[in-house]
């Protein structure tokens, strides 16, 4: 069956290690248009953090679609109309602070208008994020944030330290939420209910597109949802090991344009 909606991941996948778009990655996502294939942004970035890109990629105009916050948006990107969003409680945030707390780990809220920590010493990778996704940083106290619209928190730190962090959180935490790791100094965490594969079969619904016409492409642990659920999962060669393993195919990596080479192979060819 022909692959009518292909969904890219960002960063380690659609961008090189320079955070770049090669040449070969921006002909082969417009021949798919060409085709009528629908190219679609998955990415744990807040819709600020993509938009340069989509208008880069030309993917900006009517009918295309984007999902960001590793799901918890997905919206029209010539519109910013939303198809689907999702948000997290007053008490989510209390929760999720408290145990930053007692674990000794950084961590921040993002909504679509900023990213909100409640560490006055500021964490690096709070700063890294801010510049990466284009959205203030604000301080608050836990006592500020009840009128905040989150869609997902994060525990940012260095990696070994978040590596101690992970291996320490109660079984309740993911029971309660989805929490994936989305680099090797974020752990981000979202409504249960919130993944970029449950935001691509939904827009897929919504546009008459069966899983099986599906190809997902990604490189990492928050993109195992997508590649679970697309009918042809393509990992990065510099892709993490345990994602490699359900990949249908592995392709190049994101510095020899990987994303170009697999729509070319198993898309338009």
């Amino acid at each position: 069956m022909s692959i009518k909606l292909v969904a890219v991941d960002i960063d380690g996948t659609l961008l090189t290690s320079k955070r770049e778009i090669t040449p070969e990655v921006f002909e082969a996502i417009q021949d798919a248009k060409k085709a009528g294939v629908k190219v679609v942004i998955a990415t744990g970035r807040p819709i600020s953090g993509v938009k340069q890109l989509l208008k880069d990629l030309k993917l900006d105009q009517e009918g295309d679609y984007v999902v960001t916050f590793n799901g918890g948006l997905v919206q029209e990107t010539a519109t910013g109309k939303e198809l689907a969003a999702t948000t997290m409680s007053y008490e989510d945030y209390l929760d999720v602070h408290q145990l930053s707390l007692k674990l000794g780990v950084h961590m921040h809220a993002i909504s679509k208008r900023g990213i909100f920590t409640p560490n006055r010493n500021i964490g690096k990778y709070t700063v890294h994020e801010s510049s990466l996704v284009d959205l203030p940083i604000f301080y608050r106290t836990p006592e500020e944030m009840k009128d905040r619209n989150i869609i997902k928190m994060m525990y940012i730190d260095e990696p070994a330290l978040l590596n101690r962090v992970i291996e320490q959180l109660p079984a309740d935490l993911y029971e309660r939420y989805t929490l994936v790791k989305s680099a090797p100094f974020y752990l981000e965490i979202l409504p249960k209910t919130t993944d970029k594969g449950t935001a691509i079969l939904h827009l897929a619904e919504k546009l008459g597109i069966t899983p099986d016409e599906i190809m997902a492409i990604g490189d990492e642990e928050n993109d195992r949802a997508m590649l679970e659920v697309a009918g042809t999962p393509v990992v990065m060669e510099n892709g993490n090991p345990s994602v490699k393993q359900i990949a249908k195919h592995i392709t190049k990596s994101n510095d020899q344009s990987g994303v170009a080479y697999a729509i070319r192979k198993w898309v338009l060819n």
